[in-house]
């Protein structure tokens, strides 16, 4: 069967010593001056500021000022970095059908943040054998789904093919075992990543 085009960013699947992913994400804060909407599976980054007033999370509790980092949607290309994958957000009272961030609309949304987490992702072209091993970007092609609430970014062959680069933001560690969906060679490869570029590896640059 050929592979569809259903991009979903990125989805952690398991830490790199093969244990499943269970670990509790991290709440990070969205502030409601921030412009843009963020799905699930949307690759962030820490902004480099904090909540500066108390924010209350239905279901979660309250935090404090200075409790939440605030985080942007990442940036597409070489040597920008990643802090987390978004895989949830805390509900919203007035609207419980939101299971993506509009713009503009402060939240907490939860980020797996671990730098040892692997991930699926969907590349916007074929992947070849010989590419497994190699580094890559993420490209923004597609827009998140307001139906779905997942994100729309894929892995980069088109733009800028995977290479050798360090400053690639991914490292491709193989194709992902999905039978009967995920031909190798094949536009639309779902493939298996780590973040290569990750603010939260040991002696990481702060923001």
């Amino acid at each position: 069967m050929a592979n569809i085009d259903a991009p979903f960013g990125l989805r952690p699947i398991k830490r790199r010593n093969g244990a499943s992913y269970h670990v509790a994400p991290t709440p990070y804060h969205i502030p409601s001056s921030y412009g843009t909407a963020l799905f699930i599976g949307d690759p962030v980054i820490k902004s480099g500021t904090s909540n500066t007033a108390e924010v209350t999370a239905p279901g979660v509790g309250k935090f404090a000022p200075g409790m939440l980092p605030g985080i942007v949607k990442a940036t597409a290309g070489d040597g920008n970095a990643l802090t987390g994958v978004i895989v949830g957000f805390a509900a919203m009272p007035n609207d419980l059908t939101k299971i993506y961030n509009p713009a503009s609309t402060e939240r907490v949304a939860f980020v797996a943040d671990d730098p040892d987490l692997i991930f699926q992702i969907q590349a916007d072209g074929a992947i070849a054998a010989a590419q497994v091993g190699l580094n890559a970007n993420l490209i923004f092609t597609n827009s998140g789904s307001t139906t779905t609430g997942l994100s729309g970014v894929e892995l980069d062959t088109s733009s800028d093919v995977p290479d050798t680069d360090a400053s690639n933001q991914l490292t491709i560690l193989r194709v992902a075992d999905m039978e009967g969906r995920n031909e190798l060679g094949s536009n639309w490869t779902v493939v298996e990543v780590r973040i290569n570029q990750h603010t939260e590896a040991l002696g990481a640059i702060g923001i």
